[in-house]
């Protein structure tokens, strides 16, 4: 999709090819089960963008993606389903990223994130937001998972060009969850982490969403956003705490599901409704995709 005016939000980080392996039976390591495999678009950043454009928002990636076949057909799917692709870094020896996981009817087996081409490319992809080709400085969303590298993310936590944005932030994995250190120092955007990743980033351990907030605030964020699960969630800052418990459902997939709330939650706060009802809506979303319920 080619962008026609400024995009509502922009989606920064991983843009890559999902390969999921999926059983209908609890698995363990070792298991080897009948399933199926599918191979989507995905990346936290996608996610989030696919996400972002089911809510009828206008999304445009950053991102660094392959000119081989595998990246040539990623982009026709993004812009298929609704996501401006215009500002896609394009790499000429660089090959396009994968993410693959397994998982069971008991969740996430295991996973290998290979994001090696977007680290690599680093700060090529935020040539759009310096070379006149998005407003200066960029007012609106922006979305940005920590797939990039720690001093990419450092400099972003920092930069003139973002100063100015509502700026939310994810971790992509609890492998990746230090990587948001710099935000936290900052004071900077709106942080998306889960309870593991709270931890991981308050070097301690929480009972609940509401302890992790409240151990992310002491620390220096701005506002956070702390899931777990199918127990309560908390969105916080140092003014008001809202926790909610997330409706119970049948789960039938979990990669993803963490893109869709914080794509469903940040569509919702830019509709501009209230604190608890954006919460609420986020929660509604999720339950609805790991349901099956979500077309993807």
């Amino acid at each position: 999709m080619t962008a026609s005016h400024p995009p509502d939000i922009l989606c920064i980080g991983s843009v890559l090819w999902d390969i999921i392996g999926r059983s209908d039976q609890s698995m363990r390591q070792g298991s080897d089960m009948p399933g199926r495999i599918t191979r989507l678009p995905g990346g936290v950043a996608l996610n989030i963008g696919m996400a972002l454009s089911r809510f009828g928002l206008a999304p445009a990636l950053l991102s660094a993606v392959g000119r081989d076949p595998e990246g040539d057909e990623l982009i026709t799917a993004c812009a298929v389903r609704g996501l401006i692709t215009d500002f896609i870094y394009r790499s000429d020896d660089l090959p396009t990223d994968r993410y693959m996981a397994v998982e069971g009817a008991n969740g996430l087996i295991a996973a290998i994130a290979d994001a090696h081409s977007l680290e690599a490319a680093g700060d090529k992809i935020l040539g759009p937001l310096s070379d006149g080709r998005l407003p200066q400085p960029f007012t609106g969303a922006v979305a940005l998972d920590g797939n990039l590298t720690i001093d990419l993310l450092s400099q972003m936590a920092e930069s003139p060009l973002l100063a100015r944005a509502d700026l939310r932030v994810a971790p992509a994995s609890p492998g990746k969850a230090l990587r948001l250190g710099p935000f936290v120092k900052a004071g900077r955007g709106t942080l998306y982490v889960n309870l593991e990743e709270a931890g991981l980033l308050c070097q301690a351990e929480f009972a609940d969403s509401r302890a992790a907030a409240t151990g992310l605030l002491t620390r220096g964020a701005a506002r956070v956003v702390v899931t777990d699960g199918s127990k309560p969630a908390t969105v916080a800052d140092p003014h008001s705490m809202l926790t909610e418990t997330p409706p119970p459902v049948h789960v039938t997939r979990v990669t993803g599901a963490g893109d869709t709330f914080m794509a469903a939650h940040i569509a919702a706060e830019r509709s501009g409704i209230r604190a608890e009802q954006a919460l609420h809506r986020a929660l509604e979303a999720t339950a609805l995709y790991v349901s099956g319920e979500t077309r993807i």
